[in-house]
């Protein structure tokens, strides 16, 4: 055989046997291995998690909006509250990785199993203030939110079940981010897409009645929604007592510890902090938008998604530069810790500067997939164009965040999101579309200097190098 394509041909199977395990998972040791190799370890498995997770979203969408406006409304409204939730779920999981990481990186593994423990205990405990307010004050919540008198008569079961049954989205939330801080993300991507897989399957089912199902309309996607999420849940606490690749739970480390549960809540409060800050800014973003006009508020939204849906596989990435910082501190290694931060970051923003150049040249065709009204298709492609001058310094920001929290230093994230997205973002944005009159433009160039500014001086933050010396 040609020498040449004897290279091409154990190149191509050597990537081929790196794919293969990354979707298996391996018990490679992250602060050992290639850094290239621990990335691509870590990141695909992410990567495909978060895309299934997205994927979900337009899937469950598309049935309930079958049933009309205010089913839709019913799932919006139930939204306000969950994202709440996902606020605090998100904050735990990214104290819970951190943690879980630095202690598999200092290879403590039962230190680690006690950490999962009490973490899943914290989960358990945050989640009942929601469960008794959905069960038994669903109706007084939407009628909070300004439901019309469908969705207070009967959308209201969606709410019951959503914000009742929410212990499996804590849990899901919280048990992946223990499998991702140990190095298990397969483990992870393969629930997630067991859960959401099962949730696709039902919600026709049962939002419409085929066949066997009774026809429960948008009470039928949140039983969906809580089936797919609890086989999920179930099949990670078998996974966690048989064993990951990297961490095992034993029954023996089943009770309660009130100082390291303390110890765990202090350092999310920073995450959550930093989930809610970001959810508020665009909630009072979309205030200003709806003084506008409500074509601006369309394109908005239609742009949001755009938005998430690209940067999915940004923030998989990113998610591996917080297990690989947390796992090379724990192992004494900060430099490595700081250079798989820098070509994480590098890879980032190459993909989304491919991203950028697709949002510059297609503005207008992406906003005609989802609308036909010129005047939405107009203010979204505007944004969109605008969105691509900035994604490269985005894609850098994300990663360097996701050091923070993966270091365990939650609190200068926080700080970061006040600072740029409350007192800059919002009060920018109010000056230039309300005062000056530029209109939706205005709130599109606030966002813009808002985090063009927040990426570099994230930067800034980043290479003083404080984040190495955290202790957790």
């Amino acid at each position: 055989m040609n020498p040449s394509v004897q290279n091409q041909v154990q190149t191509n199977s050597s990537i081929w046997n790196k794919l293969v395990n990354a979707l298996k998972g391996t018990e490679a040791d992250y602060t050992k291995i290639s850094l290239k190799h621990a990335i691509f370890l870590l990141a695909v498995p992410m990567i495909l998690e978060l895309v299934m997770e997205s994927t979900f979203a337009v899937v469950d969408i598309y049935f309930v909006g079958k049933l009309g406006p205010s089913a839709v409304a019913a799932v919006g409204l139930t939204e306000t509250y969950l994202f709440l939730l996902y606020s605090i779920a998100m904050g735990l999981s990214v104290a819970v990785t951190a943690i879980i990481a630095r202690r598999v990186g200092e290879k403590k593994k039962n230190k680690a199993g006690k950490v999962a423990v009490q973490s899943i205990i914290l989960a358990l405990l945050g989640s009942l203030p929601f469960a008794i307010a959905g069960i038994f004050y669903s109706k007084e919540l939407l009628s909070l939110m300004g439901a019309d008198e469908w969705v207070l008569e009967t959308g209201y079961r969606y709410t019951q079940w959503m914000l009742g049954g929410n212990l499996v989205i804590m849990l899901i939330f919280v048990i992946n981010a223990i499998f991702r801080g140990a190095g298990d993300a397969a483990i992870a991507m393969r629930i997630l897409w067991i859960s959401n897989g099962i949730n696709i399957i039902l919600d026709p089912l049962l939002i419409m009645g085929i066949g066997p199902f009774p026809e429960l309309g948008v009470e039928g996607a949140a039983i969906a929604t809580n089936i797919g999420r609890g086989v999920g849940v179930l099949i990670q606490i078998y996974t966690l007592f048989k064993g990951g690749k990297h961490i095992q739970l034993k029954f023996d480390q089943l009770y309660f510890d009130a100082k390291l549960m303390l110890s765990i809540l202090k350092t999310s409060l920073g995450g959550i902090g930093q989930m809610l800050i970001s959810m508020t800014s665009w909630i009072f973003l979309m205030r200003i938008l709806a003084d506008i006009g409500s074509e601006a508020v369309a394109a908005s939204t239609i742009v949001i998604r755009l938005l998430m849906f690209t940067l999915m596989p940004a923030w998989g990435l990113s998610n591996a530069a917080a297990t690989l910082v947390g796992q090379n501190l724990g192992a004494d290694n900060p430099k490595r810790a700081e250079k798989s931060v820098w070509l994480i970051g590098f890879y980032n923003m190459g993909y989304l500067i491919i991203v950028s150049i697709l949002f510059f040249i297609f503005n207008k065709d992406l906003m005609m997939i989802f609308s036909q009204d010129k005047q939405v298709i107009e203010i979204g492609a505007e944004w969109v164009r605008i969105l691509s001058y900035d994604y490269i310094v985005y894609g850098w920001w994300m990663v360097a965040v996701q050091a923070f929290n993966g270091a365990g230093d939650t609190k200068t994230p926080t700080l970061i999101n006040i600072v740029f997205f409350w007192l800059i973002q919002i009060p920018l944005s109010y000056y230039l579309a309300l005062e000056l009159d530029w209109q939706h433009s205005g709130v599109f160039w606030g966002v813009f200097w808002s985090e063009l500014l927040v990426g570099l001086f994230t930067l800034y933050l980043f290479k003083r190098g404080s984040w190495k010396k955290m202790v957790i």
